[in-house]
């Protein structure tokens, strides 16, 4: 994979934009942003909504060469988020999903048997970090508090402010490109999981913990927002859903407050409302979505709970 060499000189430097016309928000700072986009740059939600603090936190993170970590539950759009303000920046945007399955390899990079001159030969191919580090590239490692620890020990010497990294089968030390950026997402903040929402999190170092810049918190929308958010998604639909999407919204933070209070052991993610308002468009009916999106994944204790919360939403029962 490879970007186009001219990439670093196509950076804005001598005309800036501003924060509250590329992202909507009240704050008005100068962006730096590339002037072309490429191949690498996510695509633009024009729908998409954008939360100021976040904003401004990960926009630090671009401007000044900041490591910013973003915690929050599922469903919040903590990597959409930063892959959004890339997309309008047209900074190209790598994500990495730090998942059981990620070794220190995989992002390294491992000997590989290739055919040369009709002869197998044993060549070193490079992993996506090395990569993502020599371009002007944002690379987001997604649920960060998931990483084994041989990766995260690899990932803790690119947060130093230098952040050079050393190839040994390679003999060879790495100097990050001048627009080189590293994001992190996380559902726990290095602290664990106590509401087994997310088996498979780790307690993470806090000596590498110090090392990010920036931490912020991405929390789930006002109801007003989430009922703007769900409509620009769906676009032309039909008025009876329409107006369903403002209960739908009320159940949804009936949930959200009911797992706070530790009533129930699940939540309806603004991903999930989404889903839930496309399936009613498939399925033609409300509660047959909301049973098939959400409802059916849910453990009997819980299921009594949500329904008495669907009633008072609805003014019906579940059936």
């Amino acid at each position: 994979m490879i970007l186009n060499n001219d990439l670093e000189i196509l950076i804005k430097t001598d005309k800036l934009s501003y924060s509250d016309e590329l992202f909507g928000i009240k704050k008005r700072v100068k962006v730096r942003h590339f002037s072309k986009k490429t191949q690498l740059v996510p695509e633009i939600d024009k729908s998409y909504i954008f939360d100021e603090t976040t904003t401004l936190s990960i926009l630090a993170g671009f401007n000044y060469n900041k490591r910013v970590l973003i915690q929050g539950l599922h469903g919040t759009g903590k990597s959409t988020h930063i892959e959004q303000i890339a997309a309008r920046l047209n900074w190209p945007c790598l994500r990495i999903n730090l998942d059981g399955h990620i070794s220190r390899f995989d992002l390294l990079g491992k000997d590989a048997i290739t055919i040369k001159d009709q002869k197998q030969v044993t060549t070193f191919k490079q992993g996506m970090l090395p990569w993502s580090i020599e371009n002007p590239v944002a690379l987001v490692f997604d649920e960060y508090d998931a990483g084994r620890p041989d990766v995260m020990f690899v990932i803790q010497r690119l947060l130093e402010s230098d952040g050079k990294l050393t190839l040994l089968d390679q003999n060879k030390v790495i100097t990050p490109h001048p627009l080189f950026r590293i994001f992190g997402t996380c559902n726990t903040l290095g602290t664990g999981d106590m509401s087994g929402l997310y088996h498979g999190t780790q307690n993470l170092n806090q000596g590498q913990l110090d090392r990010w810049n920036i931490f912020t918190t991405l929390d789930f929308m006002n109801s007003e927002t989430e009922v703007n958010i769900i409509k620009n998604k769906l676009g032309k639909t039909t008025k009876k859903i329409k107006d369903e999407i403002n209960s739908m919204v009320k159940l949804a933070n009936l949930v959200r407050k009911s797992f706070s209070n530790n009533d129930i052991s699940t939540i309806i993610s603004p991903r999930t409302s989404i889903i839930w308002a496309q399936n009613i468009e498939i399925f033609d009916n409300t509660e047959l979505a909301f049973k098939l999106t959400f409802f059916n994944k849910c453990n009997e204790s819980d299921k009594k709970v949500i329904s008495e919360l669907y009633q008072r939403c609805f003014g019906k029962e579940l059936d």
